[in-house]
């Protein structure tokens, strides 16, 4: 049986862990904020620029004049997936969730005979698919030293992707991320964004899509400058639905934590 000075280290070192993880979770909330923020404003500027990508995409019938990263290579031979996790834990099921979704999608495609490419996006998801999938991990991206994310960060990304695909590295790229919707609630979600599509493109027509639009120069020409546009805007909303669900999922857990020291003390 433990003897009174037992109990009393142990209620004092609950009580220490009590006061970290009750830091912690007032960080999170104050980042949350912010996150949820620019998370939120991201979301109309992404899907409008799919409503124009749509728009443009029909006034040229998706023929010759569109380009590669639009129609695709004609195959489905070889995948990339960027899988965008947090560079650190401490939040409940985030990144495990987000690669459980890669690894379901890795091992349909290995089923199905497709050779599978990786790019890593944060060191948690390294971390979890390295220990089944390590010889298919062929980059890893690291923002551990980002402090607050930007444009140019999603911009890099999207630029060794679209190079990549450039050099025949792949016919179809998936981005793997964590939809924002609330503290308790964060949506694993995988996006294709290379090949665009018609008719993904097309299925972006919302609100405002039957708006008329004139073109100058010429719509296959704009939609070559813009569908790369459209791949770092898509990259940059992901990071930033994963900023702010990162910091829920932190909140949430940190609580919990809060609670359950409060209740081994009690």
């Amino acid at each position: 049986m433990p003897s009174l000075k037992d109990l009393r280290n142990r209620i004092a070192s609950v009580k220490a862990t009590q006061k970290i993880t009750k830091a912690m979770q007032m960080v999170a909330a104050a980042k949350l904020r912010r996150a949820q923020e620019a998370a939120e404003a991201a979301r109309p500027y992404s899907e409008r620029m799919g409503s124009v990508l749509a728009n443009i995409t029909q006034a040229i019938g998706g023929g010759g004049d569109a380009p590669a990263l639009m129609t695709g290579t004609g195959k489905d031979d070889v995948h990339l997936l960027v899988v965008c996790t947090a560079e650190r834990g401490l939040c409940g099921g985030f990144n495990s969730q987000i690669a459980r979704l890669a690894r379901d999608h890795i091992r349909k495609l290995l089923a199905d005979g497709k050779q599978v490419k990786i790019i890593c996006v944060g060191k948690k998801g390294f971390d979890i698919l390295r220990r089944d999938y390590a010889s298919l991990i062929i980059d890893r991206v690291d923002l551990r030293e980002v402090k607050t994310l930007g444009f140019v960060n999603a911009d890099a990304i999207a630029k060794k992707v679209i190079h990549l695909f450039n050099e025949g590295g792949f016919d179809i790229c998936t981005l793997f991320y964590s939809q924002f919707k609330s503290v308790i609630s964060q949506i694993p979600t995988a996006q294709q964004i290379i090949p665009a599509g018609v008719a993904s493109a097309q299925a972006e027509v919302t609100d405002g899509g039957n708006a008329v639009y004139e073109y100058e120069p010429e719509p296959g020409e704009i939609l070559s400058d813009l569908i790369p546009r459209n791949i770092s805007v898509q990259v940059f909303r992901a990071l930033l639905e994963n900023a702010a669900g990162e910091m829920g999922a932190k909140m949430s857990a940190m609580d919990n934590a809060t609670r359950n020291a409060g209740e081994m003390i009690n």
